[in-house]
């Protein structure tokens, strides 16, 4: 197999290695442990990731959506205190890699392994046979320590990317920040809409995501918030169809409270944080501006409540 370059310096290094989507605090507990660990031996800590997502490349029927596209896991785990990031493509081929070479070719030769930290349950190679036993034989072999966070360790969290998938799904942020330990978010570029929203006195940033594996939560209206320029701007956002006015396509809209500023072709990061209903057909656009108000007054009142 050809190996994809890695154009990240040699130095001897602490590992950590695993999907990351969604970078939430089961994963911040072990890099927490990886960059403690990097100080305490002098080494330079890594954190070897992998895109597409396995199952996008194995399992090709699998709908799988993300918690996060690539650019917003790379800004989320920019900030946690690791040295390097390695986002290794995930082929078929790569795939097919027995668990003695991937350790060799990969963690030992082009990353210079030294001490690696990994989860309980953590397998690899191929068809994911070998396990944490495999690797501490291959430790001795290559010359590097292995590390565990054990199932109690990890049970004291009590989360994974599926349980926060579920979360958004159903439209449960809070829940979602809870397993995150920040809010979930919808990163896009703003792009002009029917202007419907302008009409009711509530102009939207339309936002539109490229990335069509990303998780979308359930339909509805949500307390939203953004950094512009520098400064905080809290909203609503709808996400859906707008039945009343005939829609069709999913749309997601945030109409940004006591903003005038034009938006266009601006990427924003928004983060997603309370459901406030669900989606619904109102009998005329008057009910629309109706129930927009009451969303609006919910809003402002959950903002001053919880910030």
């Amino acid at each position: 197999m050809k190996y994809p370059e890695i154009n990240k310096s040699t130095d001897p290094a602490v590992i950590t290695i695993g999907t990351y989507d969604g970078v939430h605090i089961g994963h911040r507990k072990i890099i927490k442990r990886l960059v403690e660990t990097a100080e305490e031996k002098n080494l330079t800590s890594k954190l070897l990731t992998f895109f597409p997502h396995p199952r996008m490349v194995l399992q090709q029927d699998v709908d799988i959506k993300l918690i996060n596209t690539i650019t917003e896991r790379k800004k989320i785990l920019s900030k946690t205190g690791i040295e390097e990031l390695v986002i290794y493509p995930f082929t078929k081929e790569f795939s097919r890699l027995k668990a003695e070479e991937y350790v060799e070719e990969i963690l030992v030769k082009k990353l210079n392994a030294k001490h690696v930290i990994i989860g309980y349950d953590h397998r690899f190679g191929r068809n994911r046979r070998a396990d944490i036993n495999d690797l501490r034989e291959f430790g001795e072999k290559f010359d590097f320590n292995v590390e565990e966070i054990t199932k109690e360790e990890m049970n004291e969290v009590a989360v994974s990317s599926t349980k926060i998938r579920e979360a958004v799904q159903e439209g449960n942020l809070e829940q979602a920040h809870h397993y995150l330990g920040d809010p979930f978010i919808l990163t896009g570029t703003v792009e002009r809409g029917k202007g419907m929203g302008k009409k009711f006195g509530y102009p939207t940033a339309n936002l539109k995501i490229e990335e069509d594996y990303k998780l979308i939560p359930k339909n509805g209206v949500y307390v939203a918030h953004s950094t512009i320029d520098g400064k905080d701007h809290f909203g609503l956002m709808s996400i859906g169809t707008n039945p009343t006015v005939g829609g069709k396509k999913q749309s997601i809209e945030t109409y940004f409270f006591d903003l005038d500023k034009d938006l266009y072709d601006r990427e924003l990061c928004i983060e997603v944080l309370k459901r406030i209903r669900g989606e619904k057909h109102f009998a005329d656009t008057q009910k629309l501006e109706e129930a927009m108000k009451k969303d609006e007054k919910f809003a402002r009142g959950y903002i001053q409540d919880k910030f």
